[in-house]
């Protein structure tokens, strides 16, 4: 897409703009920019007339921003986020051989990607990597990441999906809770604290379906975002929560968690590693391909899903 020189401004300017929108004040801004007010006051005045709007309103010995600048000033901070990214990026970029930025999941990143990342790092130690985290597909024209993992269907825009391996939840709870509510059979839970994840409600529903228990309600208890947020309310007593065994090893490992019984539920959606077309060839990234399904391999066993 070529974009139009005429509507973009110049990066100084929408500093400035930010900076008197911070302070409302041209004067206060002119101090921290090194500028005089008049220049602050003239740049101002060039961007109103570029977008075609008036961003700040006099409010006695003060500048007030206006309604349109204050649904300006968001995105202008925003971009200047971007910029300010970008060029730690590249400077970062700059001083290794090579450079790898990755988008994944929250809780996906936090507790299964980040403690095997240092024997990736080993074997590429010449490596810049910068790891991010995304919920949801984006896309890599605007967001510049050589990969994404992507848990859901293999759709996703002008990128190509490789599968990694599926997903088996288990039913959990903290030890406290489990003497308090003593679980013997699936159908016991029907009447027990549940814990749900908001993006995937469904998920009781369809064990204690596999399960073969009729649930008046399976949809009741508190509802977290995230998976980490789950896995805290749990191990807190909150409820009981269906969780994938690969995000809680620890937990388990240690007890402060629980498996209620051995009915792994299959999840439909499976993990993905998204490639942008633009980037198949990248030496880098195709080592990264590999190196994490030799990961999910050894864990599973079998390299179909990540189970334990």
């Amino acid at each position: 897409m070529k974009l139009s020189r005429r509507l973009i401004p110049d990066i100084d300017i929408l500093q400035t703009f930010e900076c008197a929108a911070r302070h409302g004040s041209f004067t206060q801004a002119a101090k921290e920019l090194s500028l005089t007010q008049s220049a602050v006051s003239r740049q101002m005045s060039e961007l109103e007339s570029q977008i075609g709007v008036l961003l700040f309103e006099r409010v006695r010995q003060r500048v007030v921003l206006s309604e349109a600048g204050q649904k300006f000033l968001p995105e202008v901070r925003h971009l200047l986020g971007l910029t300010e990214e970008t060029m730690l990026r590249a400077m970062a970029a700059s001083q290794s051989a090579s450079s790898l930025s990755i988008a994944t999941l929250p809780t996906f990143g936090s507790r299964w990607l980040m403690p095997r990342l240092p024997n990736f790092v080993r074997r590429n130690p010449e490596m810049a990597l910068s790891v991010a985290s995304r919920s949801r597909p984006f896309d890599f024209e605007d967001e510049p990441f050589d990969l994404a993992i992507h848990y859901g269907q293999p759709v996703w825009a002008h990128a190509t999906c490789t599968y990694l391996c599926s997903e088996l939840i288990v039913p959990v709870g903290s030890p406290e809770l489990c003497a308090a509510n003593p679980i013997r059979a699936a159908a016991e839970l029907a009447d027990a604290p549940l814990l749900h994840i908001s993006t995937r409600p469904k998920s009781w529903a369809s064990w204690f379906e596999a399960a073969q228990v009729s649930v008046a309600s399976p949809y009741k208890g508190h509802r977290f975002e995230h998976f980490s947020m789950v896995i805290e309310a749990a191990l807190a007593g909150l409820g009981f929560a269906l969780l994938p065994r690969y995000l809680i090893e620890q937990e388990l490992a240690s007890g402060r968690l629980i498996v209620l019984f051995d009915q792994p539920l299959r999840t439909e959606n499976s993990y993905y590693l998204v490639v942008p077309d633009h980037k198949k060839e990248n030496p880098l990234m195709q080592s990264f391909v590999t190196w994490i399904a030799e990961q999910v391999s050894e864990r599973a066993g079998t390299g179909h899903s990540l189970t334990a």
